[in-house]
Parts: C-alpha cells; sequence; structure tokens
C-alpha cells in the first residue's frame, strides 16, 4: 500500500510539478494575491514591498552559490573522492544504500545545515556509482537529512535567543540550548525522525523496472603542462602558491576553533575553499572542478532573489502576522506550541528562512505564550520545526542539493511528499503529546 502511494505521488508530481523557477513564479503571485484579499493592500503597495526587497537577500544568496561550488571543488579532490568511494563501497543493496545516504545526510544536518546539504549530495552521487539504486530516491534521501537542521547545532531560532542582545530578549531574556536544542522533547523528535525517516526511504525504495540509474558525469580535467610551457602556465600548475594560500587559511581554521569559534555558513564555505585549494594541489585543478561546479549555480542566481520579493510582500503587507494571529487566537497553553509548528509550516513555505521566520513571527507566539502560561522554549522550538518541516515541500534549500546531483525538483519531490506527510505526523504529535 505505501509503496503504490509512493508510485502515485511521484507519478503526480513528475506531471503537474513545473521547473523551481516556475514554482517561485506561481509563489509570487499567491503571496500577493493573498495579501490583496485578506489585508486589502493596494496593489501598487504590494509592487512596492516586492521590488524593495527583492534584492535583501543578495549575501544569503552568494552563501548559497558558494555552498555549491566549494563542496563541488572539495567533493572533486583526489583524498576526498577516494574517502568518499571507500564510504560508498560498503552499500551492497539499493536498500541498504538508501538507509547509509538517509543516515550520513541526518548527521551532517544536524552538525550544520550547509554541511549537510553538500555532503548528503556528494555521498549520494557516489554511492549511485557502486550500486544500482535509483537515484532520484537517493538524492531524495539526501535530502531528508535536512528536516533535522533546526533542532540541530546550527539551528539559527535556538542559537538565536540564547545569545547576548537578541530582539526578543526584553520579553524572554536568555533562553539556553538546555531548554530548546537538548531539552527531551527535542531529543525525542530527533531520535524518531533517526529512526522513522530512513525506514521511510527504505521502504520507497522501488522496482527494478521502476529503477531510474546514475549516468556519472566525466570529469573535468585541466590540460596536461607541456614542455615548452609559458611562465603563466607553470604558475597555474605549480603547486607552491596554492600551498602557501591553503595552509594560511586552515591556520585561521584552527584558530577560530580553538577560540570558541563555532560553525556558521561562512566557516563551513570558508573551510571547503581552503581545503579544496591544499588538497587539488595546484590552480589549474581547482580551476577545472570550479568550471563543472559553477554550471548549477543558475537556479541559485535567478530564484532567490524572488524569494526575498515574497517575503517582503508578508512582512509588508502583514500577511505573516496575520497568518500567526489566526493560529494563535484558537489555541490553549496546551495546544499553543502544535498550533504554533503548523502555522510555521505554512508561513515557511513563503517565508523559507529560520531567521526571517523568527522575525516574523516570534511577535505574535510569544506573547501569545505568555499570556497563555504556554512553556516559551517549545513554542520557539515549535517554530524551528515548523520552518525545517514543510523544507520537504519548499525548494528553496534543495536547490544547491539538486544542482550537485545534477537533478531537478520534480525528480525527487514525489518522494519528498511522502516525507512530509509521515514526519509532519512525528514532530506534530510529539508536540501534542510530551
Amino acid at each position: 500500500m505505501f509503496q503504490r502511494a509512493t508510485r502515485l505521488s511521484v507519478r503526480l508530481v513528475e506531471r503537474f510539478l513545473p521547473d523551481a523557477y516556475v514554482f517561485v513564479l506561481i509563489f509570487t503571485a499567491l503571496a500577493a494575491l493573498a495579501a490583496f484579499a485578506i489585508e486589502q493592500t493596494p496593489p501598487l503597495e504590494l509592487v512596492r514591498y516586492w521590488g524593495t526587497g527583492f534584492w535583501e537577500l543578495l549575501g544569503f544568496s552568494m552563501q548559497m552559490l558558494l555552498v555549491l561550488v566549494t563542496g563541488f571543488i572539495l567533493a572533486k579532490t583526489p583524498p576526498v573522492k577516494r574517502g568518499l568511494a571507500s564510504m560508498a563501497s560498503r552499500a551492497r543493496t539499493p536498500k541498504n544504500a538508501v538507509v547509509m545516504v538517509t543516515l550520513v545526510a541526518m548527521a551532517a544536518n544536524w552538525i550544520n545545515w550547509g554541511f549537510g546539504l553538500v555532503i548528503g549530495a556528494l555521498f549520494a552521487r557516489e554511492v549511485a556509482r557502486h550500486v544500482r539504486v535509483d537515484y532520484r530516491l537517493l538524492v531524495a534521501s539526501a535530502y531528508s537529512g535536512f528536516i533535522v537542521w533546526h533542532g540541530g547545532l546550527s539551528g539559527s531560532i535556538p542559537l538565536t535567543i540564547a545569545t547576548e542582545g537578541h530582539f526578543m530578549q526584553a520579553a524572554i531574556g536568555l533562553v539556553p540550548t538546555a531548554d530548546t536544542l537538548f531539552a527531551p522533547f527535542n531529543l525525542l523528535i530527533i531520535a524518531l525522525l533517526v529512526i522513522a525517516v530512513p525506514l521511510i526511504n527504505r521502504s520507497m525504495t522501488p522496482s527494478a523496472q521502476d529503477t531510474v540509474l546514475f549516468t556519472p558525469p566525466e570529469d573535468a580535467e585541466p590540460p596536461a603542462l607541456e614542455g615548452d610551457a609559458s611562465p603563466a602556465d607553470r604558475l597555474e600548475h605549480g603547486w607552491l602558491l596554492s600551498l602557501a594560500v591553503g595552509v594560511a587559511g586552515l591556520v585561521f581554521l584552527a584558530d577560530h576553533f580553538i577560540a570558541g569559534g563555532g560553525l556558521n555558513l561562512n566557516i563551513v564555505n570558508y573551510a571547503f575553499l581552503m581545503l579544496g585549494i591544499v588538497l587539488h594541489r595546484t590552480p589549474a585543478r581547482l580551476l577545472a572542478a570550479l568550471q563543472e561546479a559553477i554550471k548549477g549555480g543558475a537556479g541559485i542566481v535567478i530564484q532567490f532573489p524572488f524569494y526575498a520579493g515574497i517575503m517582503a510582500i508578508l512582512v509588508g503587507s502583514g500577511l505573516a502576522t496575520t497568518l500567526s494571529g489566526w493560529f494563535a487566537s484558537i489555541a490553549s497553553a496546551d495546544t499553543l506550541p502544535f498550533l504554533t509548528f503548523l502555522s510555521a509550516g505554512l508561513i515557511n513555505m513563503f517565508v523559507p528562512s529560520g531567521g526571517g521566520q523568527w522575525a516574523v513571527q516570534a511577535p505574535v507566539m510569544i506573547p501569545a505564550a505568555q499570556a497563555l502560561g504556554a512553556d516559551l522554549p517549545r513554542v520557539a522550538m515549535a517554530v524551528a520545526w515548523g520552518d525545517a518541516w514543510t523544507s520537504m515541500l519548499q525548494p528553496f534549500f534543495a536547490l544547491p542539493l539538486l544542482a550537485i546531483a545534477g537533478l531537478r525538483i520534480k525528480d525527487i519531490m514525489g518522494y519528498c511528499l511522502m516525507l512530509l506527510f509521515a514526519s509532519g505526523a512525528i514532530i506534530g504529535l510529539v508536540f501534542l503529546l510530551f
């Protein structure tokens, strides 16, 4: 029965889900129509919100493009290729391969979501070289690991409210991670997902006749250095400059962590790049990997500004606040975390940013929690989990992973829909019952 439901989901998505770019255009129109209908925001005002906010994610867009590029560069270094191949060779059967990719992706995303997206995609590619397994499901399994990120060590909401000077500090003070990330209810959600998600992915493994296999692309290699090469060519194929710059970068990283610094998106990208510089040994080899990596970045470059515009419409019109208020108005102290989780899942479809979503929902949900006597850390984590949950349907964070994997959103979304329903039930029940 589950296999039939999965096949139906995959067929429907392949037939009706458009490209991710068309998807973001549809969401732009929906956001504007909803703001016009519910908030009665004048059309010209909506256009102003949209146009003004269009470039607000430029810095984040560059970070995400570098997640793709630096991760791909590192994966193309000989030592990393050998390491991934050694891990991937342990997968013996299609179902075993799916479970391995899921667990590796979940562990990596729990540590850091940017790291997890890259590692999951790269590991899926490598496993697909060793096992005859459906590549679409394997990449969906890699993306499924992303669902735990906001309950993990890089979760933006729990880390924000534990940091001195956050914008809600006057209302809630500092909330230690012991009450959020390491609270029993959060650890229970993580544990249940670590058990359930690999089993769900395993159960979706298609039959041999329905399996779509991976076709490995040719690796780009720099042209060989000729005997009469110019001084410029010899610099490009020399190792001294790369070693000097790369080692200096690694010294900075060591100093950063020794001084107590943590992982963030900039540090992840910096580490990937510096390791790539050192392990490629020559600028020519790194540039060949860069030329191959950059081809997949078009979706990030063109689509992220549209999501910034959508966020500006929802925030500027007040629609995001209204939606949060609707859920808060029907809640009790016991049901507020569950209803906050649902509202966050809905708003994440239009505001796919953990920090942005907290800025929108906290001014509504925190006063509601205080008025009802609800548990504040639990409500904050409900926003975090709602943000992570519907990422299984929202392609915003899937774009770099898909670019590395070489697939389109419709290739994996049929499987992700099944995960959306299953994981939503698990997380929602924990907020209701525990």
